[in-house]
């Protein structure tokens, strides 16, 4: 694997909390895309191999899903489970779980809102459209 300079290091990290404040934003979901991005592009070697990388997927993945398109967030998330710290991750799994509910796949969103549910409890789907978690108690049980 390759270093980062602490000084990258730095610039990066700007640049996500940068689109972190844009997507904060209304109508800055665009924006704060490019400013994630932008600090993807400056990961040296393989997002992957940096645990910075999958949340810079997840950053992506989710500006995508927030903007309605599904097969660009499908494709963040799916890289963002396979880096360091994704898979088991509650949140990544919440959205691929909630994709593929919209995508029909529906024993793929019961598998994948599972694991989001068992890695964080009911609260994961708090700011949720309620239809996730009413689909997924009709597939297991769950603690009240």
């Amino acid at each position: 694997m390759m270093e980062m300079t602490d000084e990258l290091y730095a610039r990066i990290t700007a640049l996500c909390a940068e689109g972190d404040a844009l997507a904060e934003e209304d109508d800055g979901l665009a924006d704060a895309k490019l400013k994630f991005e932008e600090a993807l592009q400056l990961m040296p070697g393989d997002p992957l191999d940096w645990e910075m990388g999958t949340w810079i997927f997840c950053a992506l993945g989710d500006m995508a899903y927030l903007s309605g398109d599904l097969a660009v967030a499908h494709e963040h998330f799916n890289s963002a489970v396979r880096g360091p710290g994704g898979l088991g991750q509650p949140f990544i799994h919440l959205r691929l779980g909630e994709i593929a509910f919209e995508d029909g796949r529906m024993d793929r969103a019961a598998d994948e809102l599972t694991r989001a549910y068992m890695g964080a409890g009911l609260e994961v789907f708090e700011l949720e459209d309620p239809k996730y978690l009413a689909f997924l108690r009709t597939k297991i049980h769950m603690d009240e």
